[in-house]
């Protein structure tokens, strides 16, 4: 076990010996903060955090601890993950073949580009990939609120809240969620422990590979949204995957309004697995 290192200020390591995150407790045998990643950070012109589990040792590695367990943030379309299951366990997607017909509305993302991969029929696999809002927020209301707040209740999912409408809850900093509840989400989904049928697990466990090679297997969902203040918010939450062992991870990442998130919040993660030593297998 990886152990602290004897120059930690005080206050710092307890902390650190109280904080118990949503899956794991920790202690100070187990987390070690890694503040080299800030520069990470930096070099992309953001602040944040990012959080990385390594489920055969039980070591974290944590960069920005405060921010990674006590702040909470609109999931954005990393919500999509909790959608997505509750849309199959219900019956209201058949599969991730299930297509809902393109309404016709031409759509822009941020940054004023028309968002012609979401303009178009969808499957619920597609959309996932793609991150498709308007897919999501029709199998919303499909679901109901009701139904999606026992969902929220079952799973203890952040704060639980729906305070606005059903179809825009988790985008509009209604629903907020914490790095480390994230980071508990997907270790659950992974390991097939989510109150949920293990056919539906299974489904949203596939939709989130996004790289798949001899050297490893990278899954995720990303997000993207804005706070109350206007600044820009992004997510990546999953795992990686090398020589069979699962490694859990969480980014949370903020910037100035017109950042480009979508760039950022890739570039650090991956940079940030480089620099832990994945991609090439040896782990």
């Amino acid at each position: 076990m990886r152990i602290l290192s004897m120059n930690l200020k005080p206050m710092l390591a307890s902390l650190i010996f109280g904080c118990c995150f949503f899956l794991f407790s920790c202690s100070p045998n187990n987390v070690k903060i890694d503040d080299s990643l800030g520069k990470l950070f930096e070099e992309q012109k953001q602040t944040g955090t990012f959080g990385l589990y390594d489920n055969g040792t039980g070591d974290f590695m944590i960069y920005n601890l405060a921010r990674f367990k006590d702040s909470a943030y609109l999931p954005a379309s990393t919500f999509k993950i909790v959608n997505a299951l509750v849309g199959l366990e219900t019956g209201r997607v058949a599969n991730e073949k299930t297509i809902f017909k393109w309404d016709g509305q031409v759509r822009l993302f941020p940054g004023g580009d028309t968002a012609t991969s979401w303009n178009k029929d969808l499957s619920l696999e597609e959309a996932f990939k793609v991150s498709a809002v308007p897919y999501y927020q029709e199998l919303a209301r499909r679901i109901g609120k009701d139904t999606m707040q026992h969902w929220l209740d079952s799973l203890k999912y952040g704060s639980r809240v729906i305070k606005t409408r059903i179809d825009s809850f988790w985008l509009d900093n209604s629903l907020k969620i914490t790095p480390d509840e994230e980071m508990g989400l997907v270790k659950k989904l992974y390991f097939g422990q989510l109150p949920f049928q293990k056919r539906t697990q299974d489904i949203v466990k596939k939709m989130m590979i996004q790289e798949d090679n001899a050297n490893y297997k990278l899954s995720y969902k990303s997000g993207w949204g804005f706070l109350e203040n206007g600044r820009s918010l992004g997510w990546i939450v999953g795992w990686i995957e090398e020589n069979r062992h699962p490694y859990f991870f969480v980014l949370n990442v903020e910037g100035d309004h017109n950042a480009d998130m979508k760039t950022a919040r890739l570039a650090i993660l991956k940079a940030a697995l480089k620099q832990y030593g994945f991609f090439e297998g040896k782990r």
